[in-house]
């Protein structure tokens, strides 16, 4: 059938099952927006109020369902407008198509209006990108934009097609339908040397891994964001219990491993727990899985782990001895290497060596249990809000101390309900990404904690939350500070408080009222546990402001460049 450049985008959208893209119209993509018009019984659009929260809200899709996730702009600032959110995905290996406008192949170089080349913008931060100048082009880039975002390390790929080509005519052949009902990608392009094919290790190779590890006494698992983009949580699970190995965790996995489980030993790094911190510290292995050794986790590397050995396991090769030099490493798959693994590895009590870490975990902060009548103790918020939100609701986060204190205090307990920033640090990301997850799991219930500095960042989409009835609940943690900078300035510039401090507006109940979103405030924590049910009860949209003490720090913490076991577990006002 022949169709224009623009059909075939909504043709090949189909093909690879996307019912929801995330975006924001302007002038170069109104033919697709017209299509999208014409489709709105195949693909559902979501409006933003801005383009970085569309790419934010395609990127908390992508995170939540494991599905690749899809955002639209026009060219100029609409596309600039999508590289915080390109670059958020990037980082932290989330699979996303963002698809761009550009001005005709004819006005390309010419300072044309709102012209910008988008793929030079984004060379650095994408897995790959395209600019299709050639309609015949068009429906295979497509294909194998979907296949570079989602095979091997996962991460965002852009196309750029310049207006003339999103309306000039083709001879469309859609793809064959595969034994599930999905287009079978081994049609989709011939050419696949742009994508990384990920060989397996040998048996020989997965039996001296499971030497190294049948050898060690205190070994420890230091869990990353790969285990769950490979969905290797449950062989994670058999692993530690079968050879009972403590999970240490990243950022990025806090939700890989159950946070009651005797095994757990939660977060590791700048603000790692102290089990953790101290368990890596004095293991004699650390068995990395689909972790990079952040600067985050690993403080000073020449003191990082020095007594143990370390083994790294990584779909990327490129991760294998970046950071931290390693003893052995294997390049692969980690959910099918573990299945491989496991039935090696030997039983073994290790009781010496858990004694220790169980010890550790009783060595807290005693900020922990502090109660202040005029403020919200960020330890209550986070068990609050999992007491009545439970395991299975999703829970996204902006950046700072409030995202710091959610890794801490919340008791993950199933996969992919953890969604933030990590590698980039993105202000500003949490509310986009609430909006998308909230689209891709309708029947789940999401709660977004949120800094009063973050939020600032992204109010605005309180009215696309509204529009669409999203009952996402917003914990505002209102502290009247950037708090996480505000740290470092207390530590180490001499308590120079250089424009962080947040006394002034705006007013956020008259803003929620603005938007048509409801409000509620606490002042103390009895105030917090009541205001928070009935917001979550409510299943509205609903802004939970919560008033933390400015001075409230986030402790444990290793001062940056330090070893990790050198922790301040107490500081002075």
């Amino acid at each position: 059938m022949k169709i224009n450049g623009s059909q075939v985008v909504i043709e090949c959208l189909v093909e690879q099952g996307v019912d929801t893209v995330f975006g924001y119209p302007g002038g170069n993509i109104l033919n697709i927006y017209d299509a999208l018009y014409k489709n709105s019984d195949r693909i559902n659009h979501i409006l933003t109020a801005h383009e970085q929260a569309a790419a934010h809200a395609a990127d908390g899709y992508a995170r939540s369902t494991g599905k690749v996730g899809v955002c639209m702009a026009t060219s100029g600032p609409g596309a600039t407008n999508l590289v915080t959110g390109i670059a958020t995905a990037y980082m932290d290996s989330s699979p996303v198509v963002a698809i761009t406008c550009n001005v005709a192949t004819f006005l390309l170089g010419k300072d044309t209006f709102q012209e910008i080349d988008i793929t030079g913008v984004t060379l650095p931060i994408t897995k790959h990108n395209f600019i299709v100048k050639d309609i015949k082009d068009l429906a295979n880039t497509f294909r194998e934009a979907f296949i570079i975002a989602k095979s091997g390390r996962p991460g965002p790929v852009l196309i750029d097609i310049p207006k003339d080509v999103t309306a000039a005519m083709v001879e469309f052949e859609p793809l064959k339908k595969g034994d599930d009902g999905s287009a079978s990608l081994a049609q989709a392009n011939s050419n696949f040397n742009r994508v990384f094919c990920v060989s397996e290790p040998s048996d020989d190779e997965i039996k001296a891994a499971a030497e190294i590890i049948n050898n060690s006494e205190r070994p420890i698992i230091y869990a990353g964001g790969g285990v769950k983009i490979s969905g290797a949580e449950q062989e994670l699970l058999e692993l530690s219990e079968k050879a009972n190995i403590p999970v240490s965790e990243s950022l990025m996995a806090r939700d890989v491993f159950p946070a009651s489980h005797r095994l757990c030993t939660w977060m590791v790094g700048m603000h790692g727990t102290r089990a953790s911190n101290m368990g890596v510290t004095e293991s004699d292995l650390v068995l990395a899985l689909g972790s990079r050794f952040s600067d985050r986790v690993i403080g000073d590397p020449k003191k990082f782990a020095s007594g143990a050995k370390v083994f790294h396991i990584d779909i990327d090769p490129a991760e294998i001895n970046k950071n931290i030099s390693t003893d052995a490493s294997l390049v692969g798959d980690i959910k099918s290497i573990l299945r491989r693994l496991i039935p090696l590895v030997e039983k073994k009590p290790r009781s010496e060596w858990l004694s220790k870490i169980d010890a550790w975990k009783k060595e807290v902060p005693e900020s922990y249990g502090v109660v202040k009548p005029d403020s919200v103790n960020p330890k209550f918020l986070l068990e609050t809000v999992h007491k009545y939100a439970g395991d299975t609701a999703f829970i996204t986060t902006e950046v700072g101390q409030h995202q710091m204190w959610t890794a801490q205090f919340y008791p993950f307990a199933c996969p992919r309900t953890f969604v933030t920033s990590g590698g980039l640090g993105t202000m500003g990301f949490g509310t986009g990404a609430a909006m998308g997850i909230q689209v891709g799991n309708p029947d789940k219930r999401v709660v977004h904690i949120a800094g009063d500095g973050s939020f600032r960042m992204n109010c605005n989409e309180l009215c696309t939350i509204e529009r669409y009835k999203l009952p996402i609940v917003i914990v505002l943690v209102n502290n009247g500070t950037l708090g996480n900078v505000r740290v470092w300035q207390k530590l180490f510039y001499d308590k120079r408080y250089s424009h962080t401090t947040l006394d002034f507006g705006p007013d956020w109940e008259k803003l929620a009222a603005a938007y048509g979103v409801d409000y509620c405030k606490a002042n103390n924590n009895d105030e917090f546990d009541k205001v928070f049910k009935k917001a979550f009860d409510s299943k509205k949209p609903y802004i939970v402001d919560a008033r933390v003490d400015i001075d409230e720090m986030i402790l444990p913490m290793a001062i940056p460049g330090k070893p990790i076991d050198q922790q301040m577990m107490a500081w002075d006002k």
